[in-house]
């Protein structure tokens, strides 16, 4: 048994250590979902070896694969992901078991029921990312052992590793190895030796282990997935950038202005033509930001320099152009096309709500795009004046 147990643990530590490395690009926070997203059913078949307190001092084989021992199992099981790390799933084991005390078949009808926390190590430690292929968890959990045939419970435990390979975003392949350790003889009714009892099964304060391997399918169901969370650092970096810029001109205006009164102030006396005043808006683009995969705008705050240009274009009736992007690292060109035109109608739309005529908005799509970094700022839509 010793010998087992030593085997379990480091295939599940050279297992872990195969975890895929995420792709930097690809790694990012995530927000948490509602409680409706990211659950997921999974059905698997299995083949389980059983140790039962009964065979004490008989020395039988320990083999797995002896007959004897092993049989053909089921589970299904339904759970969800509260974060890309930690999840939890109600398992359902069985049904045919094998009663140990002697190298013949004693077979018996049982159930069991676990619910587990699970703690996806790939996600952990090298980060969140949609696009992996191998996912590796470990997991951990209690509940309850039933024997059919002999009308007995007994707490139960359970342990193991699960190894999910992605088919598609719905679909992933599961190959597991666990156990299950059950309190006292969970498995058949054992009595003190006696005359009339020649096979001299004895009573154990002891428990049952069962260790199984099985193959089968996880099916997320609902909303899959994870949303980014926004980089407001960065957003706040570009709109004080863009502040800055506003203030510096605003600056060389009041030195012009003070040179042309200066000017003014210096000149002889004489009839001068009616000065003729010229409005002029000076601004760099106005950038709007989006997440990754979405054209709505991420942050309404976005929008108060928006409603500035909106506000000169009105008293001026000048013309605005709305260009969209999207971020090449991520998305095919045909996709990144057509989500940087959704982006550009979105703001053409907000500003026609700011009461800017249709006739005075041009838009354009540049697709994908690595004019800026990090990749996220290139995930924009842009507003400036055009004559």
């Amino acid at each position: 048994m010793k010998k087992l147990l030593i085997v379990f643990a480091l295939a599940c530590v050279t297992l872990s250590s195969f975890a895929q490395e995420a792709d930097p690009t690809l790694k990012y926070s995530v927000a948490t979902n509602s409680f409706w997203s990211n659950w997921y059913v999974q059905a698997n078949a299995n083949w389980s070896a059983f140790y039962s307190s009964q065979e004490h001092g008989k020395n039988l084989p320990i083999s797995p694969v002896k007959g004897f021992r092993s049989a053909p199992q089921f589970s299904v099981a339904v759970g969800k992901w509260f974060t890309p790390g930690i999840g939890t799933r109600l398992k359902f084991y069985g049904v045919w078991g094998r009663s140990v005390n002697s190298e013949v078949k004693n077979e018996f009808k049982y159930w069991d029921l676990q619910q587990q926390v699970l703690f996806n190590l790939s996600n952990i430690w090298c980060g969140y990312n949609p696009s992996r292929v191998w996912n590796v968890s470990v997991f951990g959990g209690a509940g309850i052992d039933r024997s059919w045939d002999n009308k007995q419970y007994a707490m139960a435990y359970s342990a193991g590793l699960l190894n999910q390979w992605r088919l598609c975003d719905r679909v992933s392949l599961n190959l597991e190895a666990g156990l299950l350790y059950k309190e006292h003889d969970s498995d058949l009714d054992v009595k003190v030796p006696g005359p009339e009892d020649p096979l001299g099964w004895s009573y154990h304060e002891s428990h049952d282990i069962q260790f199984y391997a099985e193959l089968g399918l996880t099916f997320n169901i609902g909303r899959v997935g994870w949303d980014k969370t926004p980089d407001v650092d960065a957003i706040k970096a570009l709109s004080q950038a863009q502040i800055d810029a506003l203030n510096a001109q605003l600056a060389d205006a009041n030195a012009e202005n003070a040179r042309l009164k200066n000017l003014l102030a210096n000149q002889k006396p004489a009839p001068a033509p009616e000065p003729q005043i010229v409005k002029e808006f000076v601004c760099p683009a106005v950038s709007v930001f989006f997440n990754i995969n979405r054209w709505n705008i991420a942050s309404k705050k976005d929008l108060v320099n928006v409603k500035n240009m909106a506000e000169f274009a009105k008293e001026n009736n000048a013309n605005l152009k709305v260009t969209g992007y999207a971020d090449s690292a991520t998305g095919t060109p045909k996709i990144n096309q057509t989500l940087s035109e959704k982006r550009a109608k979105t703001v053409a739309d907000e500003l026609v709500k700011m009461g800017v005529s249709r006739d005075n908005i041009q838009t354009a799509a540049k697709g994908g795009v690595a004019d800026l970094s990090p990749v996220s700022y290139n995930r924009r839509a842009t507003v400036e004046v055009v004559k």
